[in-house]
């Protein structure tokens, strides 16, 4: 891999892991495209770290106040919405995680291809512009209850389909539920910590057990383009999606799912 190729994968995979446009729908680009070969399992686990510790820092001071009372609710059994909201972004995770285990090889096989990264990109852009247009936009992140956090992590499971987008899924979920916009990004950000900590938890076991060689100076720049990338797109979507909605990002997905499928028919 060259720098050129790991500064372009990291910078997509950190600008497209927090928005709702999927990031499988990008990632599959420069190969398709450009005939690049897949980055490997080591590059995988450094944009994964670069992205968690960009979600991590942003979020820094909630994440510490969250795990406190987390811990505190256990080990004190003092209850507060802070710690509520720790353990529905814990229930969240849930789904995710039994999808991923007995699907995982499903998806591999069946569901990795360009055809049908296209397909889920234009229909959950499509379901994201109707839900959003019709969100009551009423609740923040702390009105969350087990029901509602199921449903949100339902919708995450459902997002390790290619081309669904995780952060689309569970925004579209909590929009449908009554958050505000603002509160439907907070609780899906939160909601990835864990979500890609086990991730590249899993990925890291892989690559040890693989014994596959290591390109240092490539996951260095796969590392740190990740987490700025990651952490400038956080700062901004927060900024932006209170005033212009999901409607740019649905315009979006609409015309990379009508380029795929161009593309595609012309090959």
């Amino acid at each position: 891999m060259s720098h050129f190729e790991a500064f372009v994968l990291a910078l997509i995979q950190g600008l497209t892991e927090f928005l709702p446009i999927s990031s499988s729908a990008h990632l599959i680009l420069p190969s398709a495209i450009l005939g690049w070969d897949d980055q490997g399992l080591a590059f995988d686990v450094a944009v994964h770290v670069g992205t968690l510790a960009a979600v991590i820092g942003y979020f820094r001071k909630e994440v510490v106040v969250l795990l406190s009372a987390w811990v505190a609710s256990i080990f004190k059994k003092q209850h507060s919405a802070e710690s509520k909201l720790a353990w529905m972004i814990a229930l969240a995770t849930i789904p995710a995680c039994i999808f991923g285990l007995f699907m995982k090889d499903i998806i591999e096989i069946y569901l990795r291809s360009a055809w049908v990264i296209a397909a889920t990109t234009i229909f959950f852009g499509l379901l994201l512009w109707w839900v959003d247009s019709r969100a009551t936009q009423q609740d923040d992140e702390y009105q969350a209850d087990w029901k509602r956090s199921l449903f949100i992590g339902l919708a995450q499971a459902a997002a390790m389909i290619p081309g669904t987008s995780r952060s689309g899924a569970t925004m579209t979920a909590a929009l449908y539920l009554g958050f505000t916009r603002e509160a439907a990004a907070r609780f899906s950000f939160l909601m990835s910590i864990p979500i890609i900590l086990l991730a590249g938890g899993y990925l890291s076991l892989k690559l040890v057990s693989s014994g596959a060689p290591i390109q240092f100076d490539a996951l260095a720049i796969g590392l740190a383009v990740s987490f700025v990338s990651a952490y400038a797109c956080i700062h901004v979507f927060l900024k932006l999606v209170t005033r212009l909605g999901m409607l740019p990002f649905v315009i979006y997905r609409l015309l990379l799912g009508v380029g795929l499928i161009a593309f595609l028919l012309s090959q």
